[in-house]
């Protein structure tokens, strides 16, 4: 069968509908090489699960991404290296400290809520998904309430500049947002060594790794990944799940019946829509896998998104189903670079749709067509979604 057009590095690819092509290659190539980007895509759930488990054949040191240099962040590092610069990262993002922003969080979300029915109609992704996520990030930051309008725009010109058919213009908005980020973060930098406070950039500014502390650029970087990281990926869940949830009456009919049933929905809220596309890895050896030779330093990207729809493991992969069980899903990833902040991602999630549950019978789309999704070969997600809410 001849194969469909994949674009493994093309946002525009991933922001119409992989679908398709990610059932087409888990059923005739699950380890598909792309000569175009020259990169082999890994779809099949096994196949993810395999990449994922054995960093000692496919790398993170090389980047990961396949299209842009390694930068100094702990995403770029294996262990042991990965693992010492993920435990400072997490001092901030543990379990304890995650739930102490449980009321702050539902107080943002009750806010959010009331201001969009106050006015009868809102864009989703502006004035409710996207607000959410920025606070708690900003706050972890240490970032001003009047900044984050600023780290917002700067999250979305960088990530809209991952695609190899990005623009120049595109190209030239996430350059800038990287240097006027770079800016930003010297000052708060400078300032939290100065007078620590209780955030993550002050841990970030004094932490130590064998009696060394992190140098600007070390900081940098894994700022702009927990900003980033933090920031994309769980706003795109929010709309992504609602969107579901509209287009699926009878599922928001049971969530809206049952409120025990939010955390299964934001389980397959996650599985559903897997923001993050693929994480690069690098092989460090010939290896065969899926009925290929991988060569070594041949890119490999595990396609977490198609590894959430293989009806070998999903029953009724295609369908949206708020009260699915078992739902072992490979949104956060696995293995060594398991998301650090899927705690803090999840519990942003449940009290999100704990809050919108009572509203969801009157909440509704605009309008019928389909949603435009931003381009992006990292993370992608619906760009903007206008909803309408019926009196009661």
């Amino acid at each position: 069968m001849t194969a469909p057009e994949i674009r493994l590095l093309d946002g525009t690819w991933y922001a119409d509908d992989p679908y398709p092509s990610f059932a087409w290659m888990r059923k005739h190539a699950p380890v598909f090489w792309d000569a175009a980007g020259e990169v082999w895509g890994v779809a099949s759930y096994d196949g993810v699960l395999k990449v994922s488990r054995d960093p000692a054949t496919f790398c993170s040191r090389e980047g990961s991404r396949p299209d842009s240099p390694a930068i100094p962040s702990m995403i770029n590092m294996d262990d042991p290296e990965h693992r010492r610069r993920r435990a400072l990262v997490n001092k901030g993002l543990t379990p304890r400290r995650v739930l102490d922003h449980e009321p702050k969080i539902r107080a943002i979300c009750e806010d959010l809520l009331a201001r969009a029915a106050a006015s009868g109609r809102c864009d989703f992704v502006h004035d409710v998904a996207a607000p959410l996520p920025m606070i708690v990030i900003g706050d972890l930051l240490g970032v001003e309430p009047e900044d984050r309008d600023k780290l917002l725009r700067w999250s979305d010109d960088l990530i809209e500049g991952t695609s190899v058919s990005a623009s120049p213009e595109v190209m030239m908005r996430a350059m800038r947002a990287f240097e006027e980020y770079a800016e930003y973060h010297r000052h708060v930098a400078a300032d939290r060594r100065r007078a620590p406070r209780d955030d993550m950039m002050s841990a970030l500014v004094h932490a130590e790794i064998d009696g060394q502390r992190l140098d600007d650029d070390a900081i940098l970087q894994e700022s702009l990944l927990i900003l980033v990281g933090g920031d994309e990926t769980t706003r795109h869940v929010i709309v992504g799940g609602m969107e579901a949830l509209l287009r699926h009456p009878a599922e928001r009919a049971k969530l809206a019946a049952d409120p025990a049933l939010v955390p299964a929905a934001v389980e397959e809220m996650l599985r559903w829509v897997t923001p993050i596309q693929n994480m690069n890895r690098t092989a460090t050896r010939d290896v065969e896998l899926g009925g290929v030779t991988i060569r070594a330093g041949q890119k490999v990207l595990p396609l977490y998104p198609s590894a959430n729809r293989d009806e070998s493991v999903f029953a009724n992969a295609d369908e949206f189903r708020v009260d699915r069980q078992p739902n072992e899903h490979l949104a956060f990833g696995h293995g060594a670079h398991f998301c650090l902040g899927a705690s803090l991602a999840r519990i942003e999630l449940r009290i999100m749709f704990e809050t919108l549950r009572p509203w969801l019978a009157r909440i509704h789309l605009e309008s019928a067509a389909p949603l435009q999704r931003r381009p992006s070969n990292f993370i992608v997600g619906i760009a903007s979604m206008p909803v309408a809410f019926a009196q009661s």
